[in-house]
């Protein structure tokens, strides 16, 4: 693939931030306070906007509700315009509610599962408002021990509720069901992996796809066969892009396994040219969105650095010489097929992706012009430190 036609479609990558990452947010220990963290979504979306601004392919921005509710969902568009983004993904919140102990969907009481059922609907409704076509949805549900609930009856419930979801999609929605390992359940989760969503998803119809998160997996599990497997089913729908070094550590993606990211999207890239109509469709309509918990580190730096290093790992797969691939896997000679994987990701890629941002009119280094905006020395004047202290949002 030649330098332009790298650069034509590195420039058309675009990546969600979630209006949770610009606030202070932690592990369930401490959530450490920032200087300048945005307090309200209207300083969530200010700050989004700027990132925006800074990297050129960030123009979403994913709300979670209740923490982002407002009385005026067109007067919340009209201002993230004004910054020069709009609203992405709507995620509903069912893991922060008492009635929840047991779990949401999954509940064995069916008054509370009533109640997660309408908030989720609730969403649906929120998305429509906001002219957004995705309803993200992760769940906590899961047991801590042998025997407290019945695994197969909540499985039943789970899928009968997202049923009367799924039913009330808007035209162009869609349900991402995303799936993780374990915590806060210890004895089992309820959509523990990605075969458990996959098959959800089948139940529920067209609309319902699978989402994964490069952080909800055990310790060497092969995301990119399960991005190969999702996609070759049409039932990939969206990543929450993060790194962990032991579990769901939440840290900047490509921080930790840069490799492993790269290697994600040589399976996206390739597969958005392949030649079977859906596989193609599928790839190309898979949503990139940031998930991470910003905790002892800036919280806008910490944001524009993962940006980064997503358009990193997408344009050195983009380098990858696939015909050089194809004739190596076909001739069987295992050591060149992975040397041009290699060749690809040794690849300095930061010199394309610096002038592309020039030719956007974008500082080439977004990170060192964040810095040199003084923007979070305004921020920290103009906002104060907020309080935090224990729990995921923290703010």
């Amino acid at each position: 693939m030649t330098d332009e036609r790298v650069l034509e479609r590195a420039g058309a990558l675009r990546v969600e931030t979630p209006s949770w990452g610009y606030g202070n947010s932690g592990t369930r220990f401490k959530v450490f306070a920032a200087p300048g963290a945005a307090r309200t979504i209207e300083e969530k979306l200010a700050d989004a906007g700027l990132v925006h601004r800074l990297t050129g392919v960030c123009p979403t921005v994913a709300v979670h509700i209740p923490w982002d509710r407002v009385d005026d969902w067109e007067g919340l568009s009209r201002l993230a315009a004004e910054h020069g983004v709009a609203i992405g993904a709507v995620n509903p919140n069912l893991f922060q509610d008492d009635d929840y102990r047991l779990g949401s969907l999954c509940h064995p009481d069916a008054a509370v599962r009533r109640r997660a059922i309408d908030h989720v609907l609730d969403c649906v409704g929120v998305a429509g408002e906001l002219g957004s076509g995705i309803v993200s949805l992760w769940l906590a549900d899961g047991t801590n021990y042998p025997g407290q609930d019945d695994l197969r009856a909540r499985r039943r419930r789970l899928v009968e509720g997202l049923r009367e979801v799924h039913a009330a999609l808007e035209p162009g929605m869609r349900l991402l069901v995303e799936y993780k390992l374990f915590e806060p359940g210890f004895y089992h989760t309820d959509l523990a992996d990605w075969g458990s969503a996959f098959t959800i998803c089948q139940e529920l119809g067209p609309r319902a796809q699978v989402l994964v998160d490069t952080g909800h997996h055990a310790q060497g599990v092969n995301i990119e066969h399960i991005v190969a497997q999702l996609l070759d089913r049409g039932r990939l729908g969206g990543f929450h892009f993060n790194a962990r070094r032991y579990a769901d550590d939440d840290l900047i993606v490509g921080s930790t396994n840069p490799y492993e990211l790269f290697l994600v999207f040589r399976e996206l890239v390739a597969a958005e040219d392949d030649a079977d109509r859906e596989v193609a469709a599928c790839a190309r309509g898979v949503a990139y969105m940031i998930d991470q918990s910003h905790n002892i580190e800036p919280k806008l730096e910490a944001m524009v650095q993962s940006v980064v290093n997503v358009q990193v790992a997408h344009a050195k797969a983009l380098l990858v010489d696939r015909d050089r691939l194809r004739e190596a896997q076909a001739a069987g000679d295992v050591l060149e097929a992975n040397r041009v994987l290699v060749a690809a990701y040794e690849t300095d890629v930061r010199p394309l992706l610096a002038e592309l941002r020039r030719r956007r009119g974008l500082d080439p280094d977004p990170v060192a012009a964040l810095r040199r905006g003084g923007h979070a020395e305004r921020a920290a004047r103009e906002r104060g430190t907020a309080a935090a202290g224990s729990g995921y949002p923290g703010a």
